[in-house]
């Protein structure tokens, strides 16, 4: 008799995306399970149709804060790494990198630092932001109007994102991000409102 052969993470992963109904559980079990490499393989295997039934599909599922981006045992000021895929037809492997705010330690920690670090940064710029819980759903929204004062050394210089071509990619544009599993979320994009059918996923390096 054959041996089936076994499937490797990435379609493990879009195995269970394409399963229906989606179970987030098992979603959630096997990317905690797997190593931060094969994770990051994984979500980088989706397509724009995985990345956006993942999205629908964990709806309410794991409620993401603001630790879960940057967990409580790191420093403020210190860069935690998010490796992202996204669903543009090119360049769609990024990352988002956030920090705590300085003094965060002393005070209640109310938004999170970030950029976008990507190949077109030095055109489009980096991306600054700054994430916030949401209050009225368990997700963190992604606000690229709102920039940080200050940044980390060794971030690239602030850059309005609302100037020249900056303001074509990140201009008035908000990210909405859930839980996936531990070290991994999803987003979906908005500019003013409007969903733009965009997604991406990050993995969280530990």
């Amino acid at each position: 008799m054959q041996t089936a052969k076994r499937m490797d993470s990435n379609e493990d992963l879009r195995f269970l995306i394409r399963d229906r109904p989606i179970e987030p559980e098992r979603i959630r079990r096997f990317l905690d399970e797997s190593s931060h490499q094969a994770r990051v393989a994984a979500i980088r295997s989706l397509g724009s149709a995985e990345l956006r039934s993942l999205y629908a599909g964990v709806d309410g599922f794991k409620p993401v804060k603001l630790e879960a981006l940057v967990p409580a045992a790191v420093g403020d000021f210190v860069t935690v790494r998010h490796h992202g895929k996204n669903s543009l037809p090119v360049f769609t492997h990024f990352e988002k990198r956030f920090c705590r705010p300085r003094s965060a330690d002393r005070e209640p920690v109310t938004e999170l630092y970030g950029f976008n670090f990507q190949t077109l940064a030095p055109i489009t710029g980096p991306g600054y932001f700054t994430a916030r819980e949401t209050g009225d759903r368990p997700e963190v929204l992604i606000d690229y109007h709102n920039l940080p004062p200050e940044h980390p050394q060794g971030w690239p210089p602030l850059r309005s994102n609302e100037r020249g071509i900056s303001r074509l990619v990140y201009g008035f544009l908000c990210d909405t991000l859930r839980g996936v599993s531990d070290h991994v979320t999803i987003g979906s994009a908005s500019r003013k409102g409007r969903d733009l059918d965009s997604w991406f996923a990050l993995c969280r390096e530990d």
